[in-house]
C-alpha cells in the first residue's frame, strides 16, 4: 500500500490515517516549510519514513513561511513545494497547515512517532508533550549540517550574477 505523496485536506487525512490505524500501520509525523528540497531534508524524511508505515507530513502555508521566515519567504509557493515533496518516495500525505503551529494538525493525527531534524531539541518539538501523553514517541533525527535553506540562500545571495 503506497499512498505517494497525496496532499490532503486535514479532515481527508484524520479520516485516511483513522482506517490505516486500524490497520495496525505505525504513523510518522514531521513538519515543517521545505521551501527550497535539498539533501538534509531528503535524507531526514527517508529516516523518519523507515521509523514507521507511514510518513505525514505537515507543511506550512505560504503565509506561516512569510511569518516565521520573513518577507522574503517562502521562495516557492505551497502548491509548488507540495508537488516536489510529493515526489517523494518517502513521503506518504502532505497537509498544509496555516499560522506556523503544527500542534493542532499533530493533535488530529496522533502519530505514533513525531520527528524533526536534528537541529530541534525534544524539549523545542512542538506536539511533543502531547504525543508523549499518549504513549507516543518524539525524536529529533540526525542533522546534516551544510543543508539548509537559509545557507543555500545566503549563497545565491553571495554569488555574483551573470
Amino acid at each position: 500500500m503506497d499512498f505517494f505523496g497525496e496532499v490532503l485536506q486535514k479532515e481527508a487525512l484524520v479520516q485516511q490515517v483513522s482506517l490505516l490505524k486500524k490497520q495496525n500501520k505505525k504513523i510518522v509525523f514531521t513538519n515543517g516549510c521545505f521551501d527550497i528540497l535539498h539533501p538534509g531534508h531528503t535524507s531526514y524524511l527517508a529516516e523518519a519514513r523507515s521509523l514507521g508505515d507511514i510518513l505525514v507530513v505537515g507543511m506550512d502555508s505560504d503565509q506561516s513561511v512569510h511569518q516565521l521566515k520573513g518577507p522574503e519567504r517562502p521562495i516557492q509557493n505551497e502548491k509548488a513545494r507540495s508537488k516536489t515533496l510529493s515526489a517523494l518516495r518517502s513521503v506518504d500525505f502532505i497537509c498544509i497547515y496555516d499560522n506556523g503551529d503544527p500542534e493542532p494538525l499533530i493533535r488530529a493525527v496522533q502519530p505514533d512517532i513525531l520527528v524533526k531534524g536534528g537541529d530541534w531539541a525534544i524539549s523545542q518539538i512542538k506536539g511533543a508533550d502531547f504525543v508523549q501523553s499518549y504513549g507516543g514517541e518524539v525524536r529529533s533525527l540526525q542533522f546534516i549540517s551544510g543543508h539548509s535553506t537559509t545557507d543555500i540562500v545566503q549563497k545565491i545571495l553571495r554569488s555574483p550574477s551573470s
